[in-house]
């Protein structure tokens, strides 16, 4: 694509990037995903649950199945946003940062806002999952911006 006169030609083919470094990939997943499930910890888990111990907020018996079950998850978005990241081009931090905004600004924080529109859930907990979201999407924007060439 080029830019002329305020107009955009698409004449040209998209430029395939470099191949993918899958061992860089992993790297960026794994520590993005560790270091973001310690935000998810934070902000919606140790933080919140200290503060909100009404028995209506939270499911009855142990959390060992819930921990087991979403554990994966914040690996999952490190790993789909990374790709996509490097599908794209994104080589920098600044670029993989702006998508990190617009992916929060498309998915993850109308989602919140909505459920907060609808659902009885208290103000902090509503701005901790929105941050929590905006600050796991700027962690493994900053790790693919800066490591994934």
């Amino acid at each position: 694509m080029q830019a002329q006169s305020g107009r955009i030609s698409c004449d040209s083919p998209p430029k395939r990037g470099l191949p993918m470094n899958w061992t860089r990939f992993a790297e960026i997943v794994i520590v993005s995903g560790v270091l973001s499930s310690l935000t998810d910890w934070f902000f919606a888990g140790d933080w919140i649950h200290r503060r909100f111990t009404y028995p209506e907020i939270w499911r009855k018996g142990g959390e060992g199945r819930a921990i087991a079950l979403t554990s994966p998850l914040p690996f999952l978005t490190c790993a789909v946003f990374a790709y996509a990241a490097a599908r794209l081009g994104l080589h920098s931090v600044p670029a993989a940062l702006k998508l990190a905004v617009a992916v929060w600004l498309i998915g993850p924080l109308p989602l919140i806002l909505t459920h907060a529109a609808f659902i009885t859930l208290h103000r902090v907990f509503v701005v901790s999952l929105a941050l929590g979201w905006l600050v796991k999407l700027t962690i493994v924007a900053v790790a693919a911006g800066w490591f994934l060439h």
